[in-house]
């Protein structure tokens, strides 16, 4: 009887992303396991002092101090990184930063807003990989080179033990901002503290702040009050890859590529970038019953109707005010709709098209491609982390931290 590899994971899960992780390990391991599990979600401290007598046939873990040694004992490792820079010679998971920034900026630029900040984290002692500012440069460079003015910048201390005091300097900074403004946050957790000190501040968002973070961890977003927008990142397919890479080295098979990316799937849009430009009434109007009929097959005509003028007269204010034309953001916004409908939801292709209007499966294709430059079904095949191949029903037995083989507990 084969034996059965026994993997140590050493990854937290009180955040999505390690969850996403975690469920993308176990899917793999379903598929193509069984694999036995020690499962330390306090990290490699922990397992240290019994790491030596596990028999371990692989390790996933996210960089901590010690991970030299670990990798002395001469086991398949795959590295998840964080605080640190890619390990040599180790097959690495990392997240596309400047993509997170990049796509942070083209969100709040495509709401309306004028005026940009990030919000960011200091760089701790034991961080060796700058990815909140790696966000806030790709954020920057791609408003600056849209033509607005560099955003303003805050960072906070990642431990929060003075929170407090931090909360009343983050609100006046906050303040001190030309309004409205568009604010990424690095990350959900940063974003859930600028909307703690917006409403400290007094600031309603999104009409004073719009405000978008990264990871898009559900429950930090939807407890925020507004439900705060963010980036999507495919951590599951992340994980999974993670899983199929120890395989191949467990047994013995050439590695494609020592880097994983987790990368972007697509913005979330909540209530806190739900941005309608004040200043100009019927653009407002405009923008508000595009947005409210993102599933109805609205005409241009439509658009200026409810806006009370005429098509010509809001065309002119519209590329004024949006630099874009009202067609191109019916387009814009339906188009988006399509790709929420294709990435969180398992309903056919043709099943979409007659929920948002379409005549058939041929003109939603056409419709979507001229937008997304591919077809619906290439966008949710490579963007949709519903898309791992399906598992077995059986599962792996998972060990405790005891070293007992159990098959129910601590499952994954």
């Amino acid at each position: 009887m084969a034996k059965i590899p026994k993997v140590i994971l050493l990854v937290e899960s009180s955040r999505a992303s390690g969850r996403a992780l975690l469920t993308g390990i176990a899917s793999y391991a379903n598929h193509y396991g069984p694999w036995s599990f020690y499962w330390e979600p306090g990290g490699l401290e922990k397992v240290w002092p019994v790491l030596r007598t596990m028999d371990a046939s692989g390790i996933i873990l996210r960089d901590v101090d010690k991970v030299e040694e670990a990798l002395a004992y001469g086991i398949p490792t795959v590295f998840i990184g964080h605080y640190q820079t890619e390990i040599p010679g180790l097959v690495n998971v990392v997240t596309d930063s400047e993509a997170v920034g990049r796509t942070g900026a083209e969100h709040l630029m495509q709401c309306g807003f004028k005026h940009f900040a990030f919000c960011g984290y200091v760089k701790s002692p034991i961080e060796k990989a700058p990815w909140s500012e790696t966000r806030r440069e790709a954020f920057s460079e791609s408003i600056h080179s849209a033509g607005f003015a560099p955003p303003a910048h805050y960072e906070l201390a990642m431990d929060g033990q003075n929170w407090s005091d931090e909360r009343l300097a983050l609100a006046r900074w906050l303040e001190s901002l030309p309004k409205p403004v568009g604010l990424m946050a690095c990350n959900d957790d940063c974003g859930g503290q600028v909307m703690e000190a917006c409403k400290l501040a007094g600031l309603p968002v999104p009409d004073a702040v719009g405000v978008i973070g990264a990871d898009n961890d559900e429950l930090v977003c939807n407890i925020t009050g507004p439900p705060m927008s963010s980036i999507g990142i495919h951590f599951e397919r992340a994980g999974y890859e993670a899983a199929q890479a120890l395989h191949g080295m467990m047994t013995g098979k050439p590695l494609v590529s020592r880097r994983i990316t987790a990368s972007i799937s697509h913005v979330v849009a909540r209530r806190s970038t739900d941005f309608v430009i004040a200043e100009e009434v019927h653009v407002a109007r405009a923008l508000r019953h595009i947005r409210d009929h993102a599933r109805d097959p609205i005409t241009v005509t439509d658009v200026a109707r409810a806006a009370g003028l005429s098509r010509r007269a809001l065309e002119k204010r519209f590329r004024h005010v949006l630099g874009r034309s009202i067609l191109e953001e019916v387009r814009r916004v339906r188009t988006d709709q399509i790709a929420r409908l294709l990435l969180e939801t398992d309903l056919p292709v043709a099943e979409i098209a007659g929920l948002l209007g379409f005549e058939d499966i041929q003109h939603i294709a056409r419709y979507f491609r001229a937008g997304k430059r591919m077809s619906p079904v290439a966008y949710r095949k490579i963007h949709s982390v519903r898309r791992l191949p399906s598992t077995r029903s059986q599962n792996g037995d998972f060990i405790s931290q005891s070293g007992v083989v159990r098959s129910k507990r601590r499952r994954l």
